[in-house]
């Protein structure tokens, strides 16, 4: 019996390694892949080791993306989709809306979530693609940073690749050591 629990457990820990890898593997395959620009700041976490904080310019939506401005509820914790164009080869914010959006290969939509609202009206979003880690050593990268990620149709986005001045960032680092 007790033989029996212990496979269930373990059965039913490897069973979630896999199914949070294969989402992961099926977004990056079937998602739509776009570039973003950044702005990075480089922070050292003691726990975790090396990571590059990115910033997005997309990851500050301004009242005019919504139809009509933006509604007086939002609050931090709100759920948000963006329309994204494509401008000088990045990918920018083009519209917005608190109810889900359906994107197409031409305009995908990334669901973020409000990290901060503005006085203005504008707000921050934070779309899981804020970190990138990175080997020890590696976290301070010189020059410009693009990103490559993939979004699937729910709105989720995955980075695929970082860039800096259009090397891989794996590229670029062992080159600068160098």
């Amino acid at each position: 019996m007790k033989r029996n629990l212990l496979l269930l457990v373990v059965g039913l820990q490897v069973l979630w390694i896999v199914a949070v890898s294969a989402v992961q593997e099926t977004r990056l395959r079937t998602g739509t892949v776009i570039r973003l620009e950044t702005r990075p700041v480089d922070p050292r976490d003691l726990l975790r080791g090396d990571f590059v904080i990115l910033a997005y310019p997309v990851g500050t939506v301004a009242p005019s993306l919504f139809p009509g401005g933006t509604p007086p509820e939002t609050t931090v914790g709100s759920k948000v989709w963006v329309r994204l164009g494509t401008t000088n080869g990045f990918h920018v914010a083009r519209g917005a809306s608190f109810v889900p959006l359906r994107g197409t290969a031409a305009e995908p939509v990334m669901a973020g979530t409000v990290k901060a609202v503005h006085g203005d009206g504008a707000f921050d979003v934070a779309y899981g693609l804020e970190r990138f880690y990175v080997r020890e050593g590696t976290g301070n990268p010189h020059g410009k940073l693009t990103v490559e990620a993939s979004v699937s149709a729910a709105g989720d986005a995955t980075i695929r690749e970082v860039y800096v001045d259009g090397v891989p960032y794996a590229k670029a680092m062992a080159a600068e050591r160098r």
